[in-house]
């Protein structure tokens, strides 16, 4: 299976998380710190193919009622750029409570998360791939099913 990139979409950081070649597991990458949407397109095109993805998937910032306010018009207008850039496949996934997720795990490790928004970001972006990892795995499974 070829490696997926998450990429957790911000005006100022960008985390990222890269999956392993079985879809398994999702490892947290340097987040990048980023000053524009042209910059940010280029940074993670440049990310794509050092890391060889196959796919890459970015988060859509949806309000907890699920519709889409500025930040996920801008998350899906980044995803058609980074995918024209870039020639590989960019899906768009639900990214709702990543962040408090992430943040839940860094305390759990002991780890103060002021001052540390980049690790903030990237587990934010490791918590999304498991979420799409967790959603191609059921898919893969409702076709054996059948």
């Amino acid at each position: 299976m070829p490696r997926i990139l998450a990429v957790d979409w911000g005006v100022r950081r960008i985390g990222l998380a890269l999956s392993d070649t079985l879809g398994i597991l999702a490892t947290g990458l340097p987040t990048l710190e980023i000053r524009g949407e042209a910059e940010a397109v280029a940074k993670v095109a440049d990310t794509i193919r050092e890391v060889v993805a196959g796919s890459v998937v970015v988060g859509l910032p949806l309000t907890l009622a699920g519709h889409k306010g500025d930040s996920a018009l801008a998350a899906e207008r980044f995803a058609r750029l980074l995918e024209q850039a870039s020639g590989v496949r960019v899906s768009l996934y639900d990214e709702r409570l990543t962040s408090v997720l992430a943040q839940r795990r860094l305390h759990e490790t002991g780890a103060r998360t002021r001052g540390r928004k980049g690790k903030l970001d990237q587990g934010a972006a490791v918590a999304l791939l498991e979420g799409w990892l967790a959603k191609l795995s059921r898919e893969r499974r409702e076709d054996d099913a059948q």
